[in-house]
């Protein structure tokens, strides 16, 4: 099943055909897959919508089906309905040229998270999403769009040629050899914070020195040759935006495992670029990497772009926009956040974030629709409802692609992440329904599982870990079978 793109439109063809054999997909070219729906109603909308707690948001994740078994073993009857969704939040080589449909598909499954709320975002944030779905929708609609074979013949071998070379050009470097040997860093005045009872928030600024994965920070730039106040060690850690751009404020929240829980540390930067720079080299630490990585300049560039869309324009051409608006703006809001503003306000704001969109084509507008979802801090998190052994209480287990957060049901405060790099086993007792992980340095986990079977969540962890398995050969085939053995389960 390794799917085949066109070219030119990036609709499958060939052997992604038989997914669809004998449906309309078919006689269409599945060409309507690359294509979005026009927006719900607000009427249609307020219908789905439904406030979630973080223990609702783990009894939506019930419903996997299991991936090791039939669809008629599991009960599913003809004519019955099932949603399709991407199971995974690891999207491996979207590219403009080929996957208009997978980008699509994405782009749909991140616009109903922000609509439903079940992904949280600033309202900030949901501004800048409703004007992109707004820019989408309108592109969606004019038909110069629609009709790929307008566009030039593209050579397949060319295509695939210039792919390379931007993928080969991705991170230049002034000096190849001075790039693998020196690992660059960061240093420069910042404003810190630590959590304490019953203070009010105090910044405080320290000369701050970021290298390899780890932060030192001195009183002063002229010690930074001496002891440092204190090393923060940010492998494994978890990474908030703390941000207001009309409010000037860029702030990282860093959660900094430890023996007993995570530690709170704020950090505030002064403008954009500096944020931009600090974050994306916290982003890359949290998962073991250094600045030296080729991801570097692409998420500082990532976060950059982001932050530029938040910017707000003069409202001088907003007004005019007013006029001839043709603009539903409670289509592109979740209702809570309509509830909030009446209709004329919300729409000269979405007008407003649109300006910074509205040169963008089509495709490339979903991938930074999709990239904005992946900026989001509760982005690639399924949450369960579960019982650690010993524990009293229920708490929430959140599981993403690289590591597993334990949260207080209560307050949604996580409580300890344990990343799966330090994974050296996991297995389930089926009898009792029980998962048991073991981490390095004899740190060993064992949980039940309240709002889902274990099954589920086995086939989460094991799914993450095979494709952690995955080589950046982009020919590699699928190993199904590794797949089956890492998330079937011995029942």
């Amino acid at each position: 099943m390794t799917p085949t793109y066109d070219p030119i439109n990036g609709t499958p063809v060939s052997s992604t055909m038989t997914w669809f054999s004998d449906s309309p997909l078919t006689e269409q070219n599945c060409s309507i897959l690359a294509f979005s729906q026009p927006p719900q109603s607000p009427e249609a909308l307020a219908d789905m919508y439904q406030p979630r707690s973080l223990v609702d948001k783990a009894k939506l994740n019930a419903g996997w089906l299991d991936s090791s078994r039939s669809l008629m073993e599991q009960g599913i009857q003809e004519d019955e309905q099932l949603l399709l969704r991407f199971k995974y939040y690891t999207f491996f080589d979207l590219n403009p040229k080929y996957d208009a449909v997978r980008i699509n598909q994405l782009y749909e499954q991140a616009r109903w998270a922000i609509l439903l709320e079940e992904t949280d975002c600033t309202e900030e944030e949901m501004l800048i999403f409703a004007a992109l779905q707004y820019h989408i929708s309108k592109l969606s609609l004019s038909t110069e769009i629609q009709d790929f074979t307008n566009e030039s013949e593209v050579d397949e071998v060319e295509a695939a040629l210039s792919n390379l070379e931007v993928t080969l050009e991705g991170g230049k470097a002034d000096n190849t050899l001075e790039d693998i040997t020196d690992i660059p860093k960061l240093a420069d005045n910042l404003r810190l914070f630590r959590t304490k009872k019953l203070i009010l928030k105090a910044f405080k600024q320290y000369w701050f020195v970021f290298k390899d994965t780890s932060i030192a920070y001195f009183k002063n730039k002229e010690l930074e040759q001496g002891e440092p106040v204190e090393k923060l060690n940010l492998r494994g850690c978890e990474v908030v935006p703390d941000v207001n751009v009309a409010g000037r404020k860029f702030g990282i929240k860093l959660l900094i495992p430890v023996a007993d829980g995570m530690n709170e540390v704020y950090l505030r930067c002064d403008h954009e670029s500096q944020y931009a720079q600090w974050m994306a080299a916290c982003i890359l630490a949290s998962k073991g990497k250094t600045m030296a990585d080729s991801s570097y300049q692409p998420e500082v560039l990532n976060i950059l772009s982001f932050l530029r869309m938040k910017n707000r324009n003069s409202a001088s051409q907003v007004a005019s926009g007013l006029e001839n608006m043709d603009m539903n703006p409670e289509c592109f809001v979740s209702p809570r956040c309509a509830k909030k503003h009446k209709s004329k306000q919300l729409a000269a704001r979405i007008l407003e974030a649109h300006q910074n969109v509205a040169q963008m084509p089509l495709v490339e507008a979903k991938l930074q629709f999709i990239q904005a979802w992946q900026s989001l801090p509760e982005f690639g998190l399924t949450y369960y409802l579960v019982r650690f052994k010993g524990s009293k209480k229920d708490d929430i287990l959140g599981v993403s692609y690289n590591r597993l957060i334990r949260i207080d049901a209560a307050t949604g405060i996580p409580i300890t992440t344990w990343r799966f790099t330090n994974m050296k086993q996991w297995n389930v007792n089926w009898e009792i329904r029980q998962v048991a992980i073991e981490f390095d340095q004899n740190v060993s986990i064992a949980f039940t599982c309240l709002s889902a079977d274990c099954k589920v969540v086995h086939e989460y962890i094991g799914g993450y870990i095979f494709l952690s398995t995955r080589s950046k050969d982009q020919n590699e085939t699928l190993d199904e079978d590794l797949f089956h053995k890492l998330t079937g389960g011995q029942e």
